[in-house]
């Protein structure tokens, strides 16, 4: 079993930055942890993800070079450092942990499937406003 709590959302200008944190606690291994975000009336997308053992990172095309994610092992923690945001950033931001990056091109996925990863935060808003 593992728990994921989520902090750091808020709400910020068009082009600010925010630094989400995903802490997980419980039986936790070697695994592929990824950030979601999901919008009213829409499905839930994967933008970035991230291997434990090794630090790989991998991301959605529509965040490459504005976003981050990183971990610090020592803490169980997952970070994701979010710049340039814009309205279209705007969601509930999810952590989720065991899952799987099934297909990438230079560390770029077309897509990650909610269904592939087993444990999952409550979310934490992201709010971008123009």
């Amino acid at each position: 079993q593992v728990v994921l709590v989520e902090s750091g959302g808020g709400s910020v200008p068009v082009g600010g930055s925010l630094r989400l944190s995903c802490i997980a606690s419980g039986t936790y291994s070697t695994n592929y942890m990824a950030w979601f975000r999901q919008a009213p009336g829409n499905e839930r997308e994967g933008v970035a993800a991230i291997y434990t053992g090794n630090g790989d990172a991998y991301y959605a095309a529509s965040v490459k070079d504005r976003f981050t994610i990183s971990q610090d092992n020592a803490k169980n923690t997952v970070f994701l450092q979010m710049n340039s945001l814009t309205p279209e950033d705007s969601g509930t931001y999810y952590c989720a942990a065991h899952g799987r990056v099934r297909a990438h091109v230079g560390g770029v996925f077309r897509r990650l499937l909610a269904a592939d990863f087993g444990y999952w935060g409550q979310g934490t808003q992201v709010t971008v406003s123009s």
